[in-house]
């Protein structure tokens, strides 16, 4: 199995993982502050139906993914692991995010502890936005448990394969300064305002034709599984349907209008 993690505790609210739309934008907050926000089950169930909202709703292009009070995330609930809970979807992953992430960009906004499971769904998110005191590692070594839910497969990907290699097999951590230094986190903020900087460049990306916005994650996710020789045509089959779009007209139209777009989404 993978993740580390903490403890059982109620959340606050009853609700392990609250959604909430703003402009074009879905906030998906693990709601389990007592317990670091570790995951178990209920929480993995709960964020991926909030990812196929995501995914579905056509007055929404951007995805948030924080926690709730001073911790990201601290990973795999242990307490339910060791009662024989697997906090994993099939097809899904950890999380309901790691073997799948949406279709469209999801943003990480991460306070506190980013640890096991909690930094592996934040590197199945595409941006990450972290405050200064934000700590990420897989310290699964530790508990005679492995980075199954995506750290071994995407870290050496981001970063060099020696500094990937010593955070996995000493299960050390990286300070937010660090994770910056080295491309894995985007943007830096003062303590408690990961989510607020999150919010803003979601909004940045919102603006945005939302089929275009898609489009162009999809591409950048997929093109090193393509064949080099057919990447070209791999992408016009992603991208064709953008240009048909009527998305497009309208954004030609504004630029020479000198105005606002208004993006439909089709």
């Amino acid at each position: 199995m993978t993740e580390t993690a903490i403890t059982d505790a109620p959340a606050i609210d009853d609700e392990v993982v609250l959604v909430e739309v703003t402009d074009g934008v879905m906030v998906i907050s693990i709601n389990r502050p007592r317990a670091r926000n570790a995951v178990t089950l209920q929480v993995s169930q709960a964020v991926a139906a909030a990812l196929d909202e995501l995914d579905e709703r056509s007055d929404v292009t951007v995805g948030v993914l924080t926690g709730v009070g001073t911790s990201f995330c601290a990973g795999m609930d242990l307490k339910a692991y060791a009662r024989g809970e697997r906090p994993s979807i099939e097809g899904r992953g950890f999380g309901g995010l790691t073997e799948r992430p949406p279709l469209k960009p999801l943003i990480a906004a991460v306070e506190g502890h980013a640890l096991g499971g909690g930094f592996e769904l934040a590197l199945a998110c595409d941006l990450v936005v972290a405050s200064r005191g934000a700590t990420f590692g897989l310290p699964e070594v530790r508990r005679g448990l492995v980075a199954a839910a995506g750290g071994l497969l995407r870290l050496p990907h981001r970063v060099p394969t020696s500094v990937a290699m010593h955070l996995v097999l000493t299960g050390g951590t990286l300070t937010a300064e660090e994770a910056h230094q080295w491309g894995l986190v985007n943007e830096l903020t003062e303590d408690g305002e990961s989510l607020r900087h999150a919010r803003q460049l979601a909004a940045r990306i919102a603006a945005n034709g939302p089929l275009a916005v898609a489009a162009s994650k999809q591409v950048i996710m997929q093109h090193e599984q393509w064949p080099v020789a057919d990447r070209f045509r791999a992408q016009r089959e992603l991208l064709d349907p953008v240009f048909r779009s009527a998305d497009a007209q309208e954004g030609a139209r504004a630029f020479t209008e000198k105005r606002t777009p208004q993006w439909k989404g089709c």
